[in-house]
């Protein structure tokens, strides 16, 4: 479990190696920076979640704490807005957003309502459980790379070392230390493949209701479009796809192709205002000495963190 005090102990290392306070965690010459702030990465939501959900525990705690389904873009919010905090926020805010996210999970512990894979009924989950958090930083990593790599010039080996490095200071904003996490990216490829085959990930029916309920569920308007289902299925080890029961035929694989011929042909071409997310945005206007956003990048927070501004008063 990662208790308060060693939450601290790892801020500590956060701050020993930070960017600086106005550029935060990471900042401008990282390759973390290079990646997340591309909107494309979106295009990979969809399997970070399936993939979380794939875990009994985040399955279970999601179903028995999160209003998902009552508020889904809500929580989308709620999730970008301490992804992006803590990645593109100043390091005070980075901090803030490190300490909120643990007191969040502290209070989500349960029991297992029934055995799935590993985990017997009954048994008690937190998700500020160790391997619980080495899972879902992984995810995040593993992911937004994957969504990058799809439109993207693929990062050349030498800077997915660098990425995972930097991807280690940011697992210790969720309070893993340098050893809870693999020491390079080898070592990383190999952890997400274990998994991917391991009965640890063991797609629940509490996995698939929510899966449901958010791919093809009664909200129509919320429904995502038919391509990205496909791709989002796509994505997926085929172990965990036909777990949670989605199937692809012809016409759903060229779907997704279709889309993803469009998006490469225009995505790049796109003015830095529209591509770059608005977090990133406001970071950039932060190291200019701007005291606000301007209304573009205000408005573009509103669709990804759900507010107009990412970066608050909060002491680190």
């Amino acid at each position: 479990m990662v208790s308060a005090s060693d939450l601290e102990s790892a801020l500590d290392r956060v701050r020993a190696n930070a960017a600086g306070p106005v550029a935060g965690v990471f900042g401008p010459d990282t390759v973390t920076w290079r990646i997340d702030r591309e909107a494309v990465i979106f295009l990979g939501a969809g399997r970070a979640l399936l993939m979380q959900l794939a875990h009994p525990w985040v399955a279970a705690a999601i179903a028995e704490h999160s209003k998902t389904f009552a508020d889904p873009i809500g929580r989308f919010h709620r999730t970008f807005d301490v992804v992006f905090a803590m990645v593109f926020g100043s390091l005070d805010r980075a901090l803030l957003a490190s300490r909120q996210l643990h007191r969040r999970h502290d209070m989500i512990v349960g029991e297992m309502p029934e055995t799935v894979g590993p985990f017997a009924a009954g048994s008690r989950y937190c998700a500020n459980d160790i391997p619980s958090l080495r899972w879902v930083h992984a995810t995040l990593v593993e992911t937004a790379l994957m969504a990058h790599d799809l439109v993207l010039q693929p990062l050349p080996g030498e800077e997915r070392e660098r990425y995972w490095a930097e991807s280690r200071m940011f697992g210790a904003l969720f309070g893993l230390t340098e050893n809870d996490l693999p020491a390079d990216w080898s070592g990383f490829a190999g952890y997400t493949a274990a998994m991917a085959e391991s009965d640890m990930l063991t797609v629940s029916a509490a996995a698939r209701e929510i899966a449901t309920q958010i791919f093809t569920g009664a909200r129509p308007w919320l429904r995502p479009p038919r391509w990205y289902r496909a791709l989002t299925a796509r994505m997926l080890p085929e172990r965990l796809r036909a777990g949670f029961g989605f199937e692809l035929d012809a016409s759903q694989i060229r779907s997704a192709d279709n889309a993803l011929t469009w998006i490469r042909r225009v995505y790049p071409k796109l003015p830095d205002r529209l591509r770059y997310v608005g977090p990133y945005q406001e970071a950039q206007a932060r190291l200019r000495g701007e005291m606000q956003p301007d209304w573009m990048v205000r408005s573009l927070n509103r669709l990804w963190i759900g507010r107009t501004r990412m970066d608050v008063r909060g002491k680190g």
